[in-house]
């Protein structure tokens, strides 16, 4: 199944994990991602914690945990492309629109992210050391 099917049918929470350049982590909850042309993904977000550690550390982990699988799911490593500030494509993207977040979310800076996908592995394996 490609990326693009496997993202829109299946429901589940995602994480996506980044370090600044100096090694301090972070982890936050991302929706599916955005699935372009070309092995790239894309991510909505804001001026907050990730998107400030891609800016000096441009690798990343989304980590997406199926629903209702004990086990199912997909790690994906990624490397960071390029971004785009607030767009038409942006409000295109969108899946969701929460009418009492409506307020804050236009006046809120967003960003879209483009990342290369490097490696995807399953959420379960002894197949991800690099040394096998």
């Amino acid at each position: 199944m490609k990326l693009e099917e496997y993202f829109e049918t299946k429901e589940g929470t995602g994480i996506l994990a980044t370090a600044d350049s100096t090694g301090n982590v972070n982890a936050a909850i991302y929706a599916r991602p955005h699935v372009m042309a070309d092995d790239e993904i894309a991510f909505i977000m804001t001026d907050r914690l990730t998107h400030h550690n891609l800016q000096s550390n441009s690798k990343a982990v989304y980590l997406f945990k199926e629903a209702g699988e004990t086990y199912g799911g997909k790690r994906l490593y990624v490397t960071k492309l390029r971004e785009e500030g607030d767009s038409e494509l942006i409000n295109k993207l969108r899946r969701r629109s929460y009418p009492s977040q409506e307020k804050d979310v236009k006046k809120t800076l967003r960003y879209l992210v483009y990342f290369r996908i490097d490696r995807v592995l399953p959420l379960i394996g002894d197949n991800d050391r690099s040394d096998v």
